[in-house]
């Protein structure tokens, strides 16, 4: 696909798709600035890249999961400087998160802000973008269990963080306001062999 097929379709995506872009990167990185440098850089790894896409809704979903792949890496590289500076200056890091200005109560948004990265891509991956545990794994290239551990973490700690009445605005799928989902047993018959 040469230069000029792209383009069109590079311009109609920010034209239809940039809002919605930022709004779900907000989600993920707490600051429309943060947002919206998080979209870009996605967007040009995505076009710039060997990926082509026949519609603007196929370019969106891979840009969606440049968004989320470069959040997850990004916290894990501010979390090991992070690290190091404190090792260096012999203090603890501390971390100051703006809040994200998204719909959210704000008691939620603080919430968000307080799971690990993982944690918080997974959290907004299957509870508020209604992705399902498969999908979320394979947008951020973890296995299927990595993912239900990352949203039973997240989740145990949201719980944690709200009080009851905020827990019951947040915007999750009914599993989740069940409670935690119950471990498979096997359902395996057993046999006796009484000789």
């Amino acid at each position: 696909m040469g230069m000029s097929q792209w383009e069109p379709l590079l311009e109609n995506v920010v034209a239809h798709r940039y809002p919605r872009l930022v709004a779900y990167a907000m989600l993920l990185t707490g600051t429309r600035v943060d947002a919206e440098d998080l979209v870009q850089d996605a967007l040009v790894a995505t076009f710039s890249g060997r990926a082509r896409f026949a519609t603007e809704g196929q370019a969106e979903a891979y840009v969606r999961r440049a968004v989320a792949s470069r959040f997850v890496d990004a916290g894990r590289r501010r979390s090991s400087e992070r690290k190091a500076l404190a090792r260096q200056i012999g203090l603890a890091a501390a971390t100051a998160v703006e809040p994200p200005s998204v719909g959210l109560a704000p008691e939620v948004e603080a919430a968000l802000a307080l799971l690990s990265p993982r944690e918080r891509a997974c959290v907004v991956l299957r509870h508020m973008e209604d992705l399902s545990t498969r999908e979320t794994a394979q947008l951020l290239r973890l296995s299927e269990g990595a993912v239900k551990r990352y949203l039973s973490d997240g989740v145990a700690a949201l719980t944690a963080a709200l009080d009851a009445e905020v827990a019951e605005q947040l915007p999750v799928t009914p599993a989740v306001a069940a409670g935690p989902i119950p471990r498979r047993t096997s359902t395996r018959k057993e046999v006796r062999h009484d000789a």
